[in-house]
């Protein structure tokens, strides 16, 4: 069975974007969009002289990068490397 899905517009950059997403997912999907918003409108701010797609693209680096370093300072991975590098110490020295 097919799961059911809603369709919502929302505005990002002065654009509007409709998409398609579960209907729990609606508040979070809203309030991310909130938080893009805000920070290409940071990078408006800081950066003057650049057309809106820059900044767009800006704001995706920007989150993508805050997630790259967000998933590799998961204690959970650290401890998993640091597990495999005990292991790898070990091994050498045998």
């Amino acid at each position: 069975m097919a799961e059911e899905t809603i369709s919502i517009t929302v505005w990002l950059s002065g654009r509007s974007y409709r998409l398609r997403i579960k209907p729990e997912e609606e508040s979070v999907v809203r309030n991310a969009v909130k938080i893009a918003d805000q920070k290409v409108n940071e990078m408006r701010t800081h950066y003057a002289g650049k057309d809106d797609q820059d900044f767009m693209a800006m704001t995706l680096l920007s989150f993508a990068a805050d997630s790259s370093i967000e998933s590799f300072n998961n204690p959970l991975l650290k401890e998993e490397l640091n597990k495999l590098s005990e292991k790898i110490d070990k091994a050498l020295k045998d």
